[in-house]
């Protein structure tokens, strides 16, 4: 498997990632999926190893994905529950991860409702000069790495399934619809697909999507010392107002990023259509009028798929309101939706990080 190219420690953010890197996780995962298919499915890249489950916040797929891939990969796993941990006593996070440390943990999965938790437990590992990687397993509106690149790898595996690789995104039309201002799937996709080539198409009411949101988002890169990369280039790519476009209110240099207040124009020949979770525990007032109001507008129907190409397909990170973000009887359908298909590509892309951050520690 490709190590040779792999020099990151942590996974904290995708805004610094090259094309390299991605290659580098696509074909590793792809390795790993094809270890998956075996009647044995266990491999003894990490054998020896500790992987320790923080999660802060509550969590089925995510967890349950870097649990089973830890264990594939024949590590051993820690499973931490806030609501049964130490710091209903009082402990602060930075002590919990040391007692982890204190464990011999050589990885920590790292999820929390607040932004920049898995970056500060990264630098406290640093700090004491320790070798533990820490990967971000979701923490707050800020990002979510390893829902990206498995979203990366379930649509560059349906193009090749052989040989997935960035470049099979450049020029396609991916929309990302709904919402996007508390989700850190968007922001993580965002860089990916950016970084592919792809052009990104936003949608949603404008409670959900702000007119200056990919100066927000630029500004929480800048803030990672990171800059955004194009596929082709590997030169910045800033994206500036642009209001005379009608409902495309940004686009990048490349025209690679737009932002849509109505959803045709997003579906208008999209390739893929990505559908986004209403965050009702991230919103601190009243965004929508109604839920049925949502879906009538945004939430995505056969009927609608229709503004697409053809051959499109849907995908949604999980967990699903069926009836709101997507109609179920399409959320079902095996010929439009992906869904299954990021469920399964998750254990073997958790694999590929883990294996990729682990393997020097052997």
């Amino acid at each position: 498997m490709p190590t040779n190219t792999w020099n990151r420690h942590h996974i904290l953010s995708l805004a610094d990632f090259t094309t390299t890197e991605y290659d580098t996780v696509l074909q590793t995962a792809a390795s790993f999926q094809e270890v998956l298919s075996r009647r044995t499915k266990k491999v003894p890249t990490l054998q020896g190893q500790v992987v320790a489950n923080l999660f802060f916040e509550s969590s089925t797929r995510t967890r349950s994905s870097f649990e089973l891939a830890a264990k594939r990969l024949s590590a051993d796993t820690l499973n931490f529950a806030a609501a049964t941990s130490s710091m209903t006593k009082g402990e602060t996070i930075l002590d919990t991860a040391k007692t982890y440390l204190a464990m011999g943990t050589d990885i920590m999965v790292v999820r929390h409702r607040e932004a920049g938790v898995p970056n500060a437990i990264a630098a406290e590992m640093d700090r004491l000069g320790v070798k533990v990687s820490v990967l971000n397993a979701g923490d707050g509106q800020h990002e979510h790495p390893s829902q990206a690149l498995l979203d990366l790898f379930t649509i560059t595996t349906l193009i090749d399934p052989d040989h997935p690789r960035l470049e099979l995104l450049k020029g396609k039309k991916i929309a990302i619809i709904g919402d996007i201002l508390h989700s850190r799937v968007a922001r993580s996709n965002i860089w990916s697909l950016i970084a592919s080539g792809a052009e990104v198409h936003l949608a949603a009411p404008p409670t959900f999507l702000p007119k200056l949101f990919a100066d927000y988002i630029l500004e929480e890169a800048e803030e990672d010392k990171s800059i955004l990369l194009s596929a082709s280039s590997h030169s910045p790519l800033p994206i500036t107002p642009y209001p005379q476009r009608g409902p495309h209110l940004l686009h990048s240099q490349n025209q690679q990023l737009f932002i849509h207040w109505q959803l045709e124009p997003a579906l208008q020949n999209a390739d893929f259509v990505m559908t986004l979770r209403l965050q009702k525990e991230r919103m601190t007032a009243h965004l929508l009028p109604s839920l049925r109001e949502y879906h009538q507008l945004f939430g995505i129907t056969r009927a609608k798929l229709q503004l697409c190409k053809p051959n499109v397909k849907v995908l949604h990170p999980g967990p699903v309101n069926r009836g709101v973000e997507i109609s179920s009887d399409l959320m079902d359908d095996p010929e439009f939706s992906l869904i299954q298909s990021q469920v399964t590509s998750g254990v073997a892309v958790r694999m590929a990080l883990l294996y990729l951050i682990g393997s020097g520690k052997v």
